[in-house]
């Protein structure tokens, strides 16, 4: 007989298609907050009006911002936020921005719900694979106020209680979890990705795709999750398409963003396995974004896979609309149709750095959960190998 758990986020709603302003005036309102901070990237915030318009409704409240956030969101700036919004008071976070943003924002909660100040300090709060495979999470308590999240990208990092964040000291991605570090709303207006770079969006929406066919070949897949990743495919493949054909199309935009949503149901619900686990590697080994290690790593491991989840894999070819196609060659084809890399070569990493991904590898909790085991660095190697040209 099947068994699982499906575990609810503590959030209230999902606003979509409202513009920012008038859904964050509400949001502020109904929360009675006083002292709101603003947590955003660089160039969104000093290089477009985007965050001006978009907080416009509520700047008497405002009493900090923060756009020093940085990709794979280093230990550094986690630390460096979580000071800032202890000295401002900070009784409401509004995090505008992609995955970075947003998991920064939940990392410093972290922080502040367990008065982490220092960097070494968060080695005893992130998730850690034991040596016999089994995953070791600590119960961080409630921190002293939530975020808003309004996400730029299709990361879905706006839909769940897991952060990554990188130990810059040995270039380790880990993962920081936390009942209460998600978004407790959630503001969907494809208006204010209008500056989000063609690359991002779009890569950021193959990282969607990967939540979607990882969680429906997952090891303990369970039907909620199986229902919105199917329809979250049929959802990406058209946005996407459609984005590369007309991108200030805001109905397209927000197809994305609703296919992100529905593939993000999966996170922390569903086993991912070898695209996100070593992607997290590679990522945090070489700097490469994470949109990107799904273009490069997702049709790899799902043909390393496809004898460990021949259904699961059928299903996603015909979700994205030719069953009679394999699953991986369908992934690949609208990666390359899009102007995505799709090997490993074409990132500008030494071919020499492989082995050493590799092992760094080992250490994440979804290489352990993949659909076919992999239980040594020289499975991953393979996988790396193959997909490099």
């Amino acid at each position: 007989m099947q068994q699982g758990a499906f575990n609810f986020l503590p959030m209230d709603r999902v606003t979509f298609g409202t513009p920012t302003a008038q859904a964050l005036a509400q949001e502020v309102q109904e929360r009675k907050a006083q002292r709101v901070f603003i947590v955003t990237g660089r160039t969104l915030n000093r290089k477009t009006d985007a965050v001006r318009v978009a907080t416009a409704s509520i700047a008497s409240q405002i009493v900090g911002v923060y756009d020093e956030c940085i990709e794979h969101t280093p230990r550094e700036t986690v630390i460096a936020l979580a000071a800032a919004l202890r000295q401002a008071r900070a009784d409401l976070i509004v995090s505008i921005g992609g995955g970075t943003v947003i998991d920064t924002v939940k990392i410093a909660l972290v922080c502040l719900a367990e008065n982490v100040s220092r960097i070494e300090d968060l080695d005893h709060w992130h998730m850690a694979v034991r040596a016999d495979g089994t995953v070791h999470v600590p119960q961080v308590g409630m921190p002293p106020c939530r975020q808003i999240a309004v996400p730029t990208t299709l990361s879905g990092a706006e839909f769940s209680d897991l952060g990554g964040g990188t130990d810059t000291r040995n270039g380790v991605k880990h993962g920081f979890t936390g009942r209460y570090i998600g978004p407790v709303a959630v503001i969907l207006d494809p208006a204010i990705t209008l500056p989000t770079p063609e690359r991002l969006w779009l890569s950021t929406g193959i990282r969607a795709v990967d939540h979607a066919v990882e969680a429906l070949c997952s090891i303990n897949a369970q039907p909620l999750v199986d229902a919105t990743s199917v329809k979250a495919l049929s959802l990406l493949q058209r946005s996407l398409v459609r984005f590369r054909e007309a991108p200030e199309d805001l109905d397209a935009r927000l197809d994305g963003q609703m296919g992100a949503w529905l593939a993000s149901t999966s996170i922390r619900r569903a086993e991912y396995g070898a695209s996100h686990g070593l992607g997290h590697a590679l990522g945090a080994d070489s700097g490469v974004p994470h949109g990107i290690t799904s273009c490069v790593l997702l049709p790899t491991v799902m043909r390393y896979n496809h004898q460990h989840c021949p259904g699961p894999l059928q299903e996603v070819a015909r979700a994205l609309g030719d069953a009679s196609r394999p699953a991986a060659d369908q992934v690949e084809g609208l990666i390359a149709a899009l102007g995505l890399p799709t090997r490993i070569s074409q990132l500008g990493i030494d071919r020499s750095r492989l082995p050493i991904i590799a092992e760094k590898g080992m250490a994440n909790r979804w290489v352990r959960t993949n659909p076919r085991p992999i239980t040594q660095a020289s499975q991953l190697l393979d996988i790396l190998e193959s997909a490099w040209a």
